[in-house]
Parts: C-alpha cells; sequence; structure tokens
C-alpha cells in the first residue's frame, strides 16, 4: 500500500539559521489515526503547516500521491478554534459551506446538492436544527462540530485537527471523539494534542515531535520509551486508565 503522504529527512524552521524540525520522516496511510504529541515549541505546528503547503523544507522531500511538495486537495483541516469566531456574522450552513471555496472559488454559487451535502454532514453531528443559526448562538463544542464539518465537505482522504478538545466542554470533547472514529473509516487523521491521556483511547498510533519526529506502531508508550526520545511527558496511571500530563515547559 503506498502512503498518501510521505515525509522524508525533511529540515525546516523560520530562519536559515535554525531549524525547528531535523530530519524528519512520517508516512501516512489511508486509516491511520496518529497522535501527535510534544512539547510547546516542539515542532507540531511546524509539521501541520509543512504538510499544509504553508511552509517549504529547507531540505528533504513531501510527497501527496507521489507528487513532491505539493498541498493537495484532499486534506481536511481543523484548526484551533477560540471564542473570538462566535463574532463572526454567519450562518452555519454557510460555515459548512465555506470548506468548498478552495475548489470553488468566491464567485460560484453553491448548487443544491452541494447545500444537501452540507446540510447531511450537519445531521451526521446532530446540529440540522442549527443549520440557519447564527455561528455566534452555538457553544464552544457544536461550534468544533460545524468546523469539522466545514473541514470534511469535500471528502479528504486525510483529516487533520490541530487541538481539537480546545474550547469545548468534556461532553462535547467526547462526542467529538466518537465522531472522529466514525470519520476514520473513510479517511486517515492526523490529530494534534496535549492531552495523550484522552486520545489514547481513539489513536492508533502514536508520533512524538520534539525538534526530531519519532514514531511508534502503537497507542501505547512507555515513560522508558519518552525518556529515550527527550519527549517532556509524564505518565501516570490510576487503575486500568492510562493518564498522562506534560510537565512545565
Amino acid at each position: 500500500m503506498e502512503p498518501i503522504i510521505k515525509v522524508t529527512d525533511v529540515y525546516a524552521g523560520y530562519s536559515p539559521n535554525k531549524a525547528v524540525l531535523k530530519q524528519v520522516n512520517l508516512k501516512v496511510y489511508p486509516y491511520d489515526f496518529i497522535g501527535i504529541i510534544g512539547p510547546n515549541g516542539g515542532g507540531k505546528s511546524t509539521l501541520l503547516k509543512l504538510i499544509l503547503g504553508l511552509l517549504q523544507p529547507f531540505s528533504g522531500s513531501i510527497t501527496f500521491n507521489t507528487q513532491q511538495n505539493y498541498a493537495p486537495a484532499n486534506l481536511g483541516y481543523l484548526p484551533q478554534i477560540s471564542s473570538s469566531d462566535k463574532s463572526f456574522p454567519i450562518k452555519v450552513i454557510d460555515v459548512v459551506l465555506s470548506g468548498l471555496m478552495g475548489k470553488k472559488g468566491l464567485i460560484k454559487p453553491y448548487t443544491r446538492s452541494e447545500k444537501e451535502q452540507a446540510r447531511e454532514l450537519l445531521h451526521f453531528v446532530k446540529l440540522d436544527k442549527y443549520a440557519n443559526s447564527a455561528i455566534g448562538q452555538l457553544s464552544g463544542g457544536q461550534m468544533q462540530r460545524v468546523y469539522l464539518c466545514r473541514a470534511i465537505i469535500n471528502n479528504p482522504e486525510v483529516l487533520i485537527l490541530d487541538e481539537p478538545n480546545n474550547f469545548v466542554d468534556k461532553q462535547f470533547e467526547a462526542e467529538l471523539y466518537d465522531l472522529l472514529l466514525e470519520l476514520n473509516k473513510k479517511m486517515a487523521i492526523l490529530l494534534v494534542s496535549h492531552d495523550v491521556g484522552t486520545i489514547s483511547s481513539f489513536i492508533k498510533t502514536i508520533a512524538c515531535v520534539n525538534e526530531s519526529l519519532h514514531y511508534h506502531n502503537t497507542n501505547k508508550i512507555s515513560e522508558e520509551i519518552l525518556k529515550t526520545y527527550h519527549c517532556p511527558i509524564e505518565l501516570i496511571t490510576h487503575g486500568h486508565v492510562p493518564h498522562r500530563v506534560l510537565h512545565n515547559h
């Protein structure tokens, strides 16, 4: 099976004299569910920017379905969401449809089938009754699900999520991960998170990013592995449920 995304010996950063990422290698295959963990400043956001085509590497290559250094249209992206997103005057269904702009541009009107697809996605996340509501009327968890719909309306091969549990309460956080499990039956998922204790129940494998990248073909990481790779995460276990918290850094 060929990887959808292949990152090979990549060095990257924002200043030619200082690489944030060094000799990074990663392969993303269909139906992967990879949790990306690591400290602040370790390079997680830089890795996302490289994959999304927002940053070019100093050296090495990024291949998307055999095309080098080109971010394809089959990526869905859910960025971090904050309370400021609630102030934008737009209907919920229009937020979802805005995910088609990369394909359609700003001028072409949305077709009936595209609007129906948007409504079906809102039904999938149990928000269809809010389709014509202003986005600002929704809770943080509801907004997160709306932006998830926007990220997947193009039927991406890979869905990328940056700290999706920010700005949501625990109830909606659990519902969000249940939705991701359903989506993983159709697409690969890259999930950046500090909350390793929560995501370990859902992800399949883990990539620890701290200047370099260390990939583990499992959703379980021992304290010994973290020490070896200088990943500043402490493992604390209560009963059968692993909880992981970050050191101060």
